[in-house]
Parts: C-alpha cells; structure tokens; sequence
C-alpha cells in the first residue's frame, strides 16, 4: 500500500519531517507508547467530541472502525446523497490524505466545517489542521462554504453545561494556507518515501507541542545551553542561532540572573555553592512549622459546582508538622466518590494546620489552590485566609542561596532533592509525578465503578505515598539548608 497522510500526521509533518518519518515508519517506538497522561487525553478529547455532536440536531455518526476506509468514504457518500443535516467523522481522501471531519454540516448550496478541539481557545496550530480538511474536502467534490474551531468555553461553570462550547470562525484565516497544503502533502509523502530526514534541532521541537523524540535529537551534555536555569527550549534555540550551544560558549557581556551566575561558578569549580546570607533567610522558618503539598484533578468537563473547562481543583493534601521535642507529625487527604470534594478537604486541612505558625510550601501552586478553595468553600473563607497568610516558599530559599551541579538548570522539588538529601528518592514509588498523580485521583473519583476493589486500595496507597514524599522532602530540605547555613557561618 502506498504511505498515506491524515490530519495528524499532516500536522506532525508541519512541526517536523523527521517527528512524521518516525511516526510512520516507527509507530511502535517506546517514545508513542501512550502513557496515562495521554491516555487519559484521549479519553477527556472523545468525551469532549461526544458531547460537541449533541449540539448538532439531526447528526448521524459515521461509526466504524478507523481502519475501515472503503467503508467509511461508502457511508459518508450515502450520508450526503440521503441528505443527513449533519455528518459525524465525515470520511474523505484525496491526494493520499485521508481525513474524518468533527462535523461537515449542509449550508445553503455547500458544507459547513466544524473541528472540535478540548482546548479552551483557539488556537494558531488549530489553523493546519482544519486547512488540510479543507483542501482534502475540496478535491473531493465538497463545497467548504465555512469553517470554525469548537472549543470550550472559559466562562461555563458547572453544573450549567450549557454554553460548554464556543465557536471562532476561522473561514478566512485558513484561506491564505490553503495554497500551500497541495505542496505540502507532495514535499511529505515524498520524504516518507525516502531515508530519515536531516532535521536541525531548534523551536519545531517545542512547537506547537513538544516532540515526544527530543532525546533522540538533543544533546544529553549537563553543560548544553538549555541546563542553564530559567532557559526553556526557545530561548536555548535563540542562543544556539548565536552560535552559543554550550553554558561555556556563553559571552562575557551576557546578562545573567545572580541565580545563573551562580549555576555558572558551581560548574566551573564542580561543587556545592551556599551564599552567606542563607542563615538569615532560613530565620522565618524557625517556628512551629508546618509543610503543606497539594495533588489536584483537572477536568476538560468541569465536575464541581462552579468549576470551569480545566481549572486544578484540590483533592488531595499531605500535612507535615514539627513538634517542639524534633519530631514529626502527619496527616493526609484524599479524596473519594464523585461528589464535590473540596469543602470535606477545606475543613480536615484547616483543622490540620491550626496550631501552625508559619506553613512551608514549595512554589506558589499551593497559595493558588488554597485561594480556590476560598471560592469555593466559602464558609471557611475566614479560616483559609489565615492559612494562607501562614504560607512561607521554600523554593526562593534554594534558588536565592544554594546551587548543585547537580540540579542541571532546575529548582523543581525533585531536581534538588536528590543532589541536596541523596538519601531520600522517590524510586521506591509507583506514582512519581503529580500529573499521574492528577489522572489516578479523577480515575479513582470517577470511574471507580470499573476498577476492582484490590486495585484501588492500591492506587489510594500510591497516591498517599507519593504525595507524603513530597511533604516529607521539604522537611529533609530545610534541615539541610539548616546545615549548610551553620557550615558557612
């Protein structure tokens, strides 16, 4: 069989002809295995697309298999000559293109094109996407009249679903692509046709979405250009257009952050750097102390009364505090049943942090979680405003005063846990990262019914652990930093 294109492959190849090639020629790589955070997705974009038809009287869904082509473009054909109003996953293929339409809608003499997407905006990656549509439909004999993206809606708010979508008309802004897409397609095909392309590294690896095959592309050294603190893959780009590719390469009268010049002297002289000052800005924390770390759901589909399409609600804490005689107490949080979880959270938190003085955190994310739950439970408003009040950074701390060689660019919990308290790891965990730990929580909380009973004692285990590591990793991070400061004096 001849390679053949789809919309997503078509919209790879636009970031990257070498993104396309392995995607084609290497489907089973481990990189585009699915993991839970994609899979989950996946699920939220169908459920998305499921509820979007419901706002199209009349539609008939093309329901069958995705690899049944002949099939598909048969009952699309007969779906427009019996005159259906609107037509689900419309089939169509020309120049080798294969594309299934959101919904291709009867509109005056022609068609009108809708492409649903669970973003809450449109968006510029959105534009190829429905060009290729476009293009493909045309030669097909279709009469595009229109086209518009279909994206949640930023001011829905739960349980009120409905105004869950709007729609941004693009008609005019895909014109101007539409020119392109025939060369294109050509300029794809034909590299799918040949060797792995030569492709440079540079922004078509962040854009629109990060390539899931960026280590095999990007050079592992801890010294590369983008290590260098607060450099994300464009502005590493930017640097690399200069020539610079190394931390080294970097010019004399280059402005740096006091926190990259201190990354720059811990490389060069491969060691551990305390600033003096670290001492004194440890003081705040020398009182009844607590450390406070949220897990959060984020729902495409709001769940919980006046919760927009994607907002991060709190379902899950862990509590750390240190008792006058050096020890340790602790209490948790988590979730269970669909029903709104925050207020139940709201109050075992506030009894939890009472006697508190000062509550460390590590960023700002639990100071915003805890100025939603504000909203959201409001009979506790009071009391969460003292909470929050109490919150004190550990992140600055680290940022501001010490740097290991071994954080590689990054102040993230788990970057400087290691270097800092060897001792401690996260490798005994199952769950070791807080967007699984997202998707687990909505899994346990919404389809538990499809879980058995054994694995979800499991999954809560999980979740517990791992969100009781990261407290408990504050805690061996402040006493180091207490070290540090009295070993500097």
């Amino acid at each position: 069989m001849p390679l053949r294109l789809s919309k997503s492959r078509f919209t790879a190849g636009m970031q990257c002809h070498k993104l396309l090639w392995w995607k084609v020629h290497e489907p089973d790589a481990v990189e585009l295995q699915p993991n839970k955070v994609l899979e989950d997705r996946f699920n939220q974009g169908a459920q998305v697309g499921a509820l979007a038809r419901d706002r199209f009287p009349g539609g008939v869904l093309v329901d069958l298999p995705y690899y049944a082509t002949d099939e598909r473009l048969k009952l699309t054909r007969k779906l427009i000559d019996d005159g259906v109003p609107t037509i689900f996953e419309a089939s169509f293929i020309a120049d080798n293109t294969f594309v299934a339409v959101d919904a291709l809608t009867r509109q005056d003499d022609g068609f009108h094109m809708t492409e649903v997407k669970s973003s809450s905006s449109q968006k510029e990656e959105h534009l190829a996407d429905a060009a290729v549509q476009v293009h493909v439909l045309n030669r097909s004999g279709i009469d595009v009249r229109g086209v518009d993206i279909m994206h949640l809606n930023k001011e829905c708010h739960y349980p009120d679903l409905s105004n869950l979508f709007e729609r941004t008309d693009v008609t005019a802004a895909v014109q101007p692509l539409l020119g392109k897409i025939g060369w294109e397609i050509d300029a794809q095909l034909a590299m799918l046709d040949g060797p792995l392309p030569d492709k440079p590294i540079g922004k078509n690896c962040f854009e629109p979405h990060e390539c899931p095959f960026m280590e095999r592309c990007w050079p592992k050294d801890s010294d590369h250009i983008i290590r260098l603190f607060n450099v994300g893959g464009k502005k590493a780009c930017d640097h690399m257009l200069t020539g610079v590719n190394k931390i080294g390469d970097l010019p004399p009268t280059q402005k740096l952050q006091p926190a990259q010049k201190r990354q720059i002297r811990a490389m060069k002289e491969n060691r551990l750097i305390v600033e003096p000052g670290l001492a004194q800005a440890l003081e705040p924390f020398n009182v009844k102390l607590g450390f406070l770390d949220f897990e959060t759901i984020q729902r495409a589909v709001p769940v919980w009364p006046d919760m927009v399409p994607w907002e991060q609600a709190a379902a899950q804490f862990s509590y750390h505090e240190r008792q006058a005689d050096g020890t340790y107490t602790h209490a948790e949080f988590l979730a269970e049943g669909s029903h709104d979880a925050r207020p139940e959270l709201a109050r075992a938190m506030v009894t939890a942090t009472a006697g508190a003085e000062r509550v460390a955190m590590y960023t700002s994310f639990e100071k915003t979680r805890i100025r939603g739950l504000q909203k959201a439970v409001p009979e506790l408003r009071s009391e969460l405003e003292e909470l929050e009040s109490k919150l004190i950074d550990l992140h600055p701390i680290i940022k501001d005063y010490v740097y290991h060689p071994g954080f590689l660019g990054s102040f993230s919990l788990k970057f400087v846990l290691t270097p800092l308290v060897p001792e401690l790891t996260y490798d005994d965990l199952v769950i070791v990262d807080g967007m699984v730990a997202s998707v687990e929580i909505a899994r346990l909380l919404f389809v538990a019914q499809k879980i058995a009973p054994e694995e979800r004692d499991r999954v809560r285990k999980d979740l517990l652990n791992y969100c009781e590591r990261d407290t408990w990793a504050m805690v061996k991070l402040l006493e180091k930093l207490g070290e540090l400061a009295r070993s500097v004096g």
